[in-house]
């Protein structure tokens, strides 16, 4: 007789979803703080729990043409975790008005804008530079002058040229971060990626191993949540807020 195993008393049991940590409203508040700094309309009171994260905020200038990715216009964050009303209507402004790869946004272009906000959680020590997985993961690097880390591409003391760096210069720290969405949207690998992200530090000498290995990396999941200017607008009508 064929002996039949035990049913599982969770195989017929719905999956449970993970609740959602980044929710519209967050983008709607950025886009509403935005929107009232250019216009000088009264911003609606935020109705989320007034939690604490990290937190970054993108503004993205989605493509006239069919089926283009829309292009960044704009993203900063922070690391310490921060009231979420205080910090998403800080980050919206500071992201828009404050990042030095652009120029201001301006009221003409809020049409054309999405808004994406980004809750980071999950804050782990990586055991080396590669400890982590594209597309699960953002990274923080930070890493010393390669210089005072005893690298091989350290000039001699010695050294005649003009190009020595200064005793500042060697006891800087650099740092950078990639969000977890962005190797993948690049096509980057890790290496790729790290690279680029001391490139981003502001490390602008041969990147060795040694350099790589200086590295202290930490890694971070993202909760995040995009809309649209349409979407914000609906929202704001329907809130009781005037255009």
């Amino acid at each position: 007789m064929e002996t039949l195993a035990p049913a599982d008393p969770a195989a017929d049991q719905p999956a449970v979803e993970e609740p959602q940590v980044c929710l519209p409203e967050h983008c709607f508040y950025a886009f509403d703080t935005l929107f009232c700094e250019l216009t000088n309309k009264k911003p609606l009171v935020p109705k989320f729990p007034d939690e604490k994260y990290a937190l970054f905020v993108t503004w993205n200038t989605r493509s006239s043409r069919p089926g283009r990715a829309p292009r960044l216009r704009g993203c900063i964050g922070n690391f310490e975790p921060m009231p979420l009303h205080e910090g998403i209507a800080e980050y919206a402004l500071i992201s828009a008005f404050r990042d030095t790869r652009f120029r201001k946004i301006e009221e003409r272009e809020l049409e054309t804008l999405e808004c994406e906000v980004s809750l980071l959680t999950d804050f782990e020590d990586a055991a080396s530079y590669l400890d982590w997985t594209i597309g699960v993961h953002g990274i923080y690097i930070s890493f010393p002058h390669p210089a005072s880390a005893g690298s091989s591409e350290a000039p001699s003391p010695l050294s005649s040229s003009t190009s020595v760096p200064s005793l500042n210069a060697y006891r800087r720290t650099y740092t950078a971060t990639y969000l977890p969405q962005i190797a993948p949207e690049q096509g980057w690998d890790k290496i790729e990626t790290v690279d680029s992200a001391i490139r981003k530090a502001g490390w602008n000498g041969r990147i060795t191993e040694d350099v790589r290995r200086s590295i202290k990396l930490r890694r971070y999941q993202s909760r995040k949540c995009s809309v649209s200017w349409e979407e914000y607008v609906q929202w704001r009508v329907a809130s009781g807020g005037k255009m």
